[in-house]
């Protein structure tokens, strides 16, 4: 099978740590702007978009941090990250988006966390 690359995708953000990190690890939160339904059983979350469910495992977190989670479909050392950052001449909060996805997917993939993340922007009011 083709290995995957990783690529990482930067966007500001005008909110707290806090807030933000609600947005990207809690069920409500993720519903809110990265699937119609997300529910959640420990570290196992179904994210469901037009009558199609989707499987993730929460990996690993840091409370205002980062959250990881890997696909059901992904490999084992593959994964999906939101990581918090704060710009050091702004102050400003950097969500940072690292993912996997084919050499030839990666700029689909960046388009579609372009979108997914200006809903995200949208839903916080930043």
């Amino acid at each position: 099978m083709k290995k995957k690359s990783l690529f990482t995708l930067e966007y500001p953000v005008r909110c707290s740590p806090a807030i933000l990190f609600e947005f990207l690890s809690t069920a409500n939160g993720l519903q809110e702007w990265f699937a119609e339904k997300v529910d959640q059983k420990e570290n196992n979350f179904s994210f469901s978009w037009n009558n199609a469910t989707d499987e993730a495992e929460r990996v690993s977190f840091s409370e205002n941090e980062y959250v990881r989670y890997r696909w059901d479909y992904y490999d084992d050392d593959e994964y999906f990250e939101f990581r918090i950052a704060q710009s050091p001449v702004t102050n400003e909060t950097i969500l940072q988006i690292l993912d996997f996805a084919d050499k030839a997917e990666i700029k689909d993939q960046q388009r579609l966390w372009d979108s997914q993340v200006n809903e995200l922007k949208h839903r916080i009011g930043s």
